[in-house]
Parts: C-alpha cells; structure tokens; sequence
C-alpha cells in the first residue's frame, strides 16, 4: 500500500453490497402502482447511473404515466429502509481501516441519493471515509461519469491527479475516472461481471480484497 496517498471510491458494488435493499425498495414500489417486480440480478443492471435511471429502468413503458409519483414513494421508502440488508463486502472495513491508518485520504464518490450515501457511510465508515459525497444535481454537480463530484473530493481531501486513484465495480467507474484524468482499479465481486469490466476497457481488475489491497 504506498502507490496513492488519496482513494476514491464507488459505494455500491464496491464498498457496500446494497442490491437486497434496492430490490425490496423497488418491489414495494412496483407492487403499489401495479407494475411488474424485479429479480435481484436485474436490479444489478439497473444500478449505476442515478436514481432517476434507476426508477426509470424499473418502471419501463409501462409505468411512464405514474413515473414522477413512483420515484417519489421510493425515494422516501429507500430512505427509511436502506440499512436493513446492507452490509460491507467482506474484507472491506478491514481494508480502509488499515488504509486509514496509514495515512490515506478517503472519500466516497456515488451516483447514489446523497442522503443515501450520507446515511450509509455514517453508519458503516464513520470516522474512517473523510468525505462521503453523493447525486445531488439540483445544486449543480453532474452525476458519474462527469468527473465533478470526484474533482469536489479531490480539492476536500487536497488530492490532486498524480497521488489519487478510483475504485468502482461498473463502467460508469472507469469512464468517471477516464474523465477525471486518473486511474481506475476495478473489483468484480460488485455489481459487474468481469467480462462488462474489460469491454469497459478496464485496466486492473481485482478479484478479492487481498489483490485490491497489493494494487493501492
């Protein structure tokens, strides 16, 4: 662990395996305007891009005409149960607690709610990630892939190009850091497959925490 003096990373699928609690989330929202449920692994897919995307891939056609009302009930449903099932990949609170005390700057950089992403990394990494920062575009940040959200962590931390790196688990991770103008170290146990990964152009891709950890 001496390649970076800052870390950036993705929430979802990276950090925190979140997916049985967006699925409940979506499923109760689904059931009350009538419209079909989602399997867990199609969820997966949905993830990444926002949570407009995220309810607008769940709705589909054919819940276009209630869409704005569904994305509402989820929003406050998601708020209220986003912890019940999630929990950090194993070997994760480990990893950036030992990062932590070897000096590193950590933020969080999501395309997650940003009360989402405060409420779970307050949670899970308080006192360990400095910076927790998620989709708030009405105040003017663009979400992944602009690189602005990652640029915000970069200046909060006092990081700059040459010492940073960003970990995520999607293409909307390495396109973000392609932006951004840094590397990206991709993990597959999230939310792609390693096949998305490298189609993505991934440069490193780690399987487990132990070659994470040799590649920071």
């Amino acid at each position: 662990m001496n390649k970076y003096r800052f870390i950036i990373w993705d929430l979802d699928g990276t950090l925190l395996d979140t997916l049985d609690d967006l699925t409940n989330s979506i499923n109760v929202t689904m059931k009350r305007y009538s419209l079909p449920t989602h399997s867990r692994d199609a969820v997966r897919q949905f993830v990444g891009h926002g949570i407009k995307n995220l309810m607008k891939s769940a709705v589909g056609e054919a819940g276009e005409n209630v869409g704005a009302q569904a994305f509402e009930f989820f929003t406050g449903y998601y708020a209220e149960h986003c912890r019940e099932n999630t929990a950090p990949y194993e070997g994760v609170l480990s990893l950036i607690s030992r990062l932590k005390q070897a000096g590193y700057g950590q933020a969080v950089v999501s395309n997650k709610a940003d009360f989402a992403v405060k409420i779970l990394c307050k949670e899970h990494f308080e006192d360990i990630i400095d910076i927790a920062i998620g989709e708030n575009e009405k105040q003017g940040v663009r979400k992944k892939p602009c690189p602005d959200s990652v640029f915000e962590a970069m200046r909060l931390l006092g990081a700059n190009k040459n010492n940073t790196v960003y970990v995520g688990d999607s293409e909307v991770d390495i396109e973000t850091a392609r932006n951004a103008g840094i590397p990206c170290i991709s993990v597959s146990w999230g939310f792609r497959d390693i096949d998305q990964l490298e189609n993505a152009g991934a440069d490193i891709i780690c399987n487990d925490i132990s070659a994470l950890e040799g590649e920071l």
